[in-house]
């Protein structure tokens, strides 16, 4: 008891035995690597003491190197890198969660629920698409009970894992904790013991009382709720064990002296973090090294402001590189905003008209797949518009590929009438193609070929086959037909030298004295003309014209009308075609050509009446007299046979 009562009065009387020598006034960071209690505990009040004995202290607590305050993605210990999981599939996602389950369960959190929220979006995309082929496939919504897949199966059984893990971590986590409680509040018992307990020597009490310190510290976090009671506690029972001990100054040297060596080689722990390649390691590590620093009593009082300058430079180096990685990394997030942002107005401008036609459909997909996978290769953008303009992409792709749908089910419709048109076409064609009448098969198949051009397409597999059946009746009808004209042709020199041989003939024929048969010659001559085909299209105007001025004149000598050797030859032509129906033909073309010219007719006659007397008028009305004049001796004709065919046909009743 003598050696205490002299350090009391040696401590009363010096100012250079501190009375707080072993623990910070500021609260440990117990929580730092709780990961469900992300901000520090609020620190308690300093315990006041005595100015006069503080010739040891640390720095006041607003000095030391606190974490940085600035806001980042990892400003807790516990942080997690970025990954952007927006452009993953569904498979992709079960593979990054399942490995991130062979990791550390605690360091996972942030990563778990970005994973779960972004495939549940996902699911349900599938989830509406399965709901929406089975209405397809006549299935009644009230029937549909909607099962997970064996993608979702498995990721949701894996996430399960996770959760099982995490709650039992967490549940192992709060025992501990509250063993810790139990543990610490019975060191306080021991040091509430210490403290009343009568000392024996001086070195006994002080071994004891480094026992009960190193116990504390080694124990881990206790319940939130009581750290701060705990640390009070703590606190003032220290203080009380400083009053009633009052360590002399040179086992305070020797205390001083361990917490320098102590504080040293957390300088030297923190300059070896400024050349580590991880900026965030470096910190987390910084942050361990920061809580130690403040475990540490002080140092002597020469080296205390040398040593915090030490360690305060190589902290202050980390921050800033913390500081220059951040600014980076907030520059690389906003160039890939930018980046993202420009693919969007990319994917607006594709999508801004509304495509034409099956090609443009598809280069406008083939497009926007080459956008997407550009969208992947940008990394990740901040994090509080990273959802906002990967909706929008995918909002743009999403419209577009439901258009694209709606589109070719419109498409498929339509090219199945376009089908069922052109297989008529084809039916048509094939019939035409057994014709022989040349002139109108031909004009109906030109039509035919007119009305298939008109049609839209019928697919690329249906369209090609229905393409081949009614271009290869097409081929058939044109060959029958090249092949018969081309037979045709070889005969045209007979033929003209036949034409020729009956103009020779027409030429050198001498009228005699008997009317009939002179008719009867020319009648002869007109009979043979029309029985020989056709001749070379070089020669047929020539021969023609030969032919008609030959004849003219010979109807001139027999005082012959124009009318009537047309009359005439139209008989012989009604009667040559007795057998075949060329005489009901005939009448209904005679009659409606009949009908037309006297519209046409009447139509000149009301006309006249409207011309004012005039010189113009005048060359009008004779213009006009001329046609009317033209349409009287043609109805003359037309109607003279009418009644040739008239009189065959009496004839025919006749017999």
């Amino acid at each position: 008891m003598e050696d205490l009562n002299e350090m009391q009065s040696q401590q009363n009387g010096s100012p250079d035995c501190p009375q707080e020598n072993v623990v910070s006034n500021e609260m440990p960071q117990e929580n730092v690597n709780n990961e469900e209690l992300q901000p520090a505990a609020e620190q308690p009040a300093p315990v006041a003491v005595d100015n006069d004995t503080n010739t040891g202290a640390e720095p006041a607590p607003g000095n030391m190197p606190e974490a940085n305050n600035e806001e980042s993605p990892e400003t807790n210990t516990n942080e997690e890198p970025e990954t952007d999981y927006s452009a993953m599939s569904r498979e992709e996602l079960l593979a990054a969660l399942n490995e991130l389950l062979e990791g550390d369960i605690t360091a996972i959190r942030n990563r778990a629920s970005t994973i779960r929220n972004q495939f549940n979006t996902l699911n349900k995309e599938v989830e509406r698409q399965a709901f929406e082929a089975f209405l397809a496939e006549g299935g009644n919504k009230d029937d549909y009970h909607p099962a997970n897949d064996a993608v979702a199966e498995a990721f949701y059984a894996a996430y399960d894992v996770y959760r099982s893990r995490r709650q039992k971590m967490q549940e192992e986590m709060e025992a501990q904790k509250q063993r810790n409680l139990e543990a610490k509040q019975q060191i306080l018992e021991e040091l509430r013991a210490l403290i009343d307990k009568d000392e024996e020597t001086l070195k006994q009490t002080y071994d004891e009382f480094n026992a009960i310190q190193e116990k504390w510290k080694g124990i881990g976090e206790v319940p939130r709720e009581q750290m701060n009671d705990l640390w009070q506690n703590y606190h003032f029972l220290i203080e009380q064990f400083f009053n009633k001990i009052k360590i002399n100054k040179e086992l305070r040297m020797l205390d001083l002296k361990r917490n320098l060596e102590q504080k040293i080689q957390l300088c030297e722990r923190a300059e070896e973090l400024m050349v580590e390649t991880s900026v965030v390691k470096a910190f987390k590590a910084l942050q361990t090294l920061r809580a130690q620093w403040k475990e540490i009593g002080p140092v002597p009082a020469e080296q205390n402001e040398e040593t915090w300058q030490r360690f305060n430079n190589a902290a202050n180096q980390i921050d800033e590189r913390r500081r220059e990685y951040y600014d980076q990394r907030k520059d690389e997030l906003e160039q890939n905003l930018l980046a993202k942002q420009a693919l969007i107005e990319k994917a607006v401008d594709l999508t801004r008209e509304v495509p034409q036609g099956a090609k443009q459909w598809n280069d406008t997909t083939e497009a926007l797949d080459e956008l997407l996978k550009l969208w992947k290769s940008i990394g990740p953008v901040p994090r509080e518009q990273n959802e906002e303009v990967w909706s929008k992409f995918k909002g743009i792709i999403d419209k577009h590929y439901a258009d694209k749908k709606l589109y070719f089910a419109q498409l498929r419709d339509e090219q199945g009438d376009n089908y069922n048109k052109k297989l008529d076409l084809c039916l048509r064609a094939e019939a035409i193609a057994k014709r022989e009448d040349w002139k109108n098969a031909t004009e109906e198949l030109l039509q035919l070929q007119a009305e298939w051009k008109s049609i839209g397409s019928a697919g690329y597999k249906q369209g090609d086959k229905v393409w081949k059946r009614f271009r290869r009746a097409c081929d058939e009808f044109f060959a029958k037909k090249g092949e018969y004209f081309k037979s045709l042709r070889s005969s045209e020199s007979e033929n003209l030298a036949l034409k020729s041989a009956i103009v020779e003939e027409m030429k050198a024929y001498q009228f005699g004295d008997d009317r009939e048969e002179n008719l009867a010659a020319v009648k002869d001559f007109q009979r043979r003309w029309a029985e020989v085909g056709h001749v070379p299209k070089k020669d047929k105007e020539r021969i023609m014209d030969e032919y008609h001025n030959l004849l003219t004149a010979m109807f001139d000598k027999l005082k012959i009308s124009a009318r009537e050797a047309r009359v005439d030859a139209f008989r012989e032509k009604v009667q040559s075609h007795a057998d075949d129906g060329y005489a009901t033909g005939a009448r209904g073309k005679l009659m409606k050509e009949i009908d037309k010219l006297r519209s046409e007719l009447n139509l000149w006659e009301n006309n006249l009446g409207f011309f004012a007397n005039s010189k113009q008028a005048d060359l009008l009305k004779e213009e006009f007299e001329k046609k009317m004049q033209a349409a009287r001796q043609q109805i003359a004709l037309l109607e003279a046979k009418l009644r040739v065919l008239d009189e065959n046909e009496s004839t025919e009743n006749e017999q």
